[in-house]
């Protein structure tokens, strides 16, 4: 198994676990990936400093079909084996690919954020791969422990201007500052070096420190489902959005857009 039960325990338990080389023998493909996805951006790239930040922070998602580095990746390596294990799922869905680049010199952190609301999907089988191309050291991820079992979710907000990504509808909490209170909110962050990964649920709240080393931080994020997974709806337009896809409330997620995993590969 490419992971231990401690492993599968603390992901259980806290939201957030440090798998360290799951992703060890994909590096370069990964970063032949990552380097063509910025060289032909998809529909949904974008940049997200505002004039006169220093740096560069990109991000694009939903682009694995297109980029042949990523299917590899996707189709050959532990991620779907280690995915059952943690979500505790008999079968893995592919949901979306994420590349998230700091540039040197980049102190825009990532705000804190839960996934899951700006997803149109739901369910508590679900968990992310967080996977540096580059040791990462000062630009690391940090996720905050046991935040996947809070009963209220986290308002959404957009990352460039941090304002309400849509209207709160009295569903959604405020988002917390964790750093605020230390006794309150638990925050793990690990040092990793290139291949290691983060596996993290869609309902943790998280974030990442920006980048003031000389040194680039490439990450690649793969988001992955399970049994109980459900398409749900939001109070206003997802992320991703995934347009023109005819789903109802309470269905599976759709297997021509988002097929089964089986052993790495698409079925």
């Amino acid at each position: 198994m490419p992971v231990t039960p401690e492993q599968i325990s603390d992901f259980q338990r806290d939201g957030a676990v440090l798998i360290p080389g799951l992703f060890a023998d994909w590096v370069e493909t990964l970063r032949a990936g990552i380097a063509r996805n910025m060289e032909t951006p998809g529909p949904y790239a974008a940049e997200n400093l505002k004039e006169g930040e220093g740096g560069r922070f990109f991000d694009d998602y939903c682009n694995w079909q297109r980029i042949p580095e990523f299917q590899t990746v996707i189709a050959d390596s532990d991620a779907t084996k280690a995915a059952k294990a943690l979500m505790g799922s008999q079968t893995v869905q592919m949901f979306h690919d994420h590349v998230l680049v700091k540039e040197p010199g980049t102190s825009k952190p990532t705000p804190w954020h839960q996934d899951a609301p700006y997803y149109f999907v739901d369910g508590q089988q679900m968990v992310s791969f967080w996977v540096p191309v580059d040791p990462v050291t000062e630009a690391s991820l940090r996720c905050v422990a046991g935040s996947h079992l809070w009963t209220k979710p986290v308002l959404p907000t957009k990352w460039l201007h941090e304002d309400n990504f849509f209207p709160d509808d009295g569903t959604y909490r405020p988002v917390p500052n964790p750093d605020s209170d230390p006794l309150q909110f638990k925050v793990l962050e690990w040092p990793m070096q290139p291949g290691d990964a983060v596996a993290f649920h869609y309902k943790t709240l998280h974030g990442a420190r920006g980048n003031e080393t000389t040194q680039r931080r490439r990450a690649f994020s793969l988001r992955l489902l399970g049994d109980d997974a459900r398409y749900v709806e939001r109070p206003g337009k997802t992320s991703p959005p995934f347009p023109g896809h005819d789903m109802k409330v309470g269905q599976k997620l759709r297997e021509d857009w988002f097929p089964i995993l089986t052993d790495g590969q698409a079925g």
